[in-house]
């Protein structure tokens, strides 16, 4: 099977945690033999979505991850940044139809619960890969009905006599 190529999008905001998450998830990327074609660093979590579409648009991306981190502060406004963020970088995965992980912890979470979640960047590397890896199946398929690995009775309503 062809090495996947992940495209990193990263937030400069909070940086010693998306840091720390960026290291982690090369490092992820490289033991599922998994190349890194690009990391783009980003001023925060909301700017993510036009990076994530620039990659995407690439034909040398198959998916990408985001990594960031977004603290709580004294208002609602860490909600609202990860919210909307989230919710447009999944319009974009749809859209463009390759795998785009969220790897950003928060919202309503103080920078030691940051710290502990640097984490998350693994788990979106091998999201994404693992999407890749499903997607690369599904489309070598040509017709499902002959692959022995799919039982033709799932699915279907069986009767009972």
């Amino acid at each position: 099977m062809e090495k996947i190529n992940l495209g990193i999008v990263a937030s400069e905001f909070n940086y010693d945690i998306t840091y720390a998450m960026v290291e982690l998830a090369k490092e992820h990327a490289k033991f599922l033999d998994a190349n890194i074609g690009e990391v783009l660093k980003v001023p925060g979590v909301f700017d993510m979505p036009l990076a994530v579409k620039k990659l995407l648009e690439r034909d040398d991306i198959d998916c990408v991850v985001t990594l960031g981190a977004v603290i709580e502060g004294q208002t609602e406004h860490d909600e609202v940044v990860a919210q909307h963020a989230s919710r447009k970088i999944a319009d974009l995965s749809l859209e463009y139809g390759k795998p785009v992980a969220l790897g950003i912890a928060g919202p309503g979470m103080s920078r030691l619960e940051a710290h502990q979640r640097v984490e998350y960047a693994k788990r979106a590397v091998e999201a994404a890969v693992k999407m890749c890896k499903v997607l690369r199946k599904t489309e070598s398929k040509s017709d499902k009905d002959d692959d022995p690995d799919i039982d033709p009775n799932v699915g279907r309503f069986l009767e009972m006599g």
